[in-house]
């Protein structure tokens, strides 16, 4: 029994501190290229994501955001929900929506045009690299800010509003439910000197199709949504 108590060894051979730098430290940093986008700065960080501003290199020159799972967090359940935000956003066409371009996985050498990355698999995606989507960059602030630094009068900012109704009467029409609508993720950017509100982050949207709920767009039943 001494004998085998020795050749055990230690469960806690690697410290908890250590196991938890390892899930949350990223591995891409400003200069790193994946696919065709070289990263340039870090602009957010979710829970399960990492988003970054990104200059496209072809087929065209522009920036982008790209968003990316976090090391260590691509378990079945977070890949589900990450592939449902890509999802969303790809079902959806709106002026008040932010865009989403491409998306593909941070082991391909060149991205997955036309969001064909589907993976769905703990094993598959450490395989073919954690997956990504890039989106439209939105320059802008929160639209309480927005409201506040300009003064705006209460018509004003009802008039601000109602094109963020009109996107989220949008994601409604496409089965797309966002459940985390707040100030934070209705930014509003300026086209031509004019204010423009653009809805992001639909990392917890779920869909009202039973179809697209049992393949990607879902959040399992007693699981809390939603940021504070």
């Amino acid at each position: 029994m001494i004998e085998d108590h020795f050749q055990a060894g230690s469960f806690l051979e690697s410290p908890a501190h250590a196991l938890a730098a390892t899930v949350g430290d990223p591995i891409e940093a400003p200069g790193t290229v994946i696919g065709p986008y070289k990263l340039l700065q870090q602009i957010g960080e979710g829970g399960m994501g990492v988003v970054w501003m990104a200059e496209q290199t072809q087929p065209v020159h522009r920036k982008v955001a790209l968003k990316v799972i976090k090391p260590g967090m691509d378990s079945r359940q977070v890949i589900a929900r990450f592939e449902a935000e890509r999802q969303a956003l790809a079902m959806m066409d709106h002026v008040n929506i932010a865009r989403v371009f491409d998306g593909g996985t941070t082991g391909s050498n060149v991205a997955t045009s036309g969001l064909a990355c589907g993976l769905t698999s703990e094993a598959a995606c450490r395989h073919e690299g954690r997956p990504y989507f890039v989106m439209e960059l939105v320059h802008g602030v929160p639209i309480t800010k927005y409201c506040d630094d300009n003064h705006l009068t209460p018509r004003e900012r009802l008039g601000l509003f109602v094109p963020v109704c009109q996107a989220i009467q949008h994601a409604h029409q496409k089965g797309i439910i966002h459940r985390d609508i707040k100030p934070s993720n209705v930014m509003v950017t300026l086209y031509d000197g004019k204010p423009v509100p653009k809805v992001i982050d639909f990392g917890v949207a779920k869909a009202t199709e039973q179809k697209l709920t049992e393949r990607t767009l879902f959040t399992q039943n007693g699981t809390m949504v939603g940021t504070l």
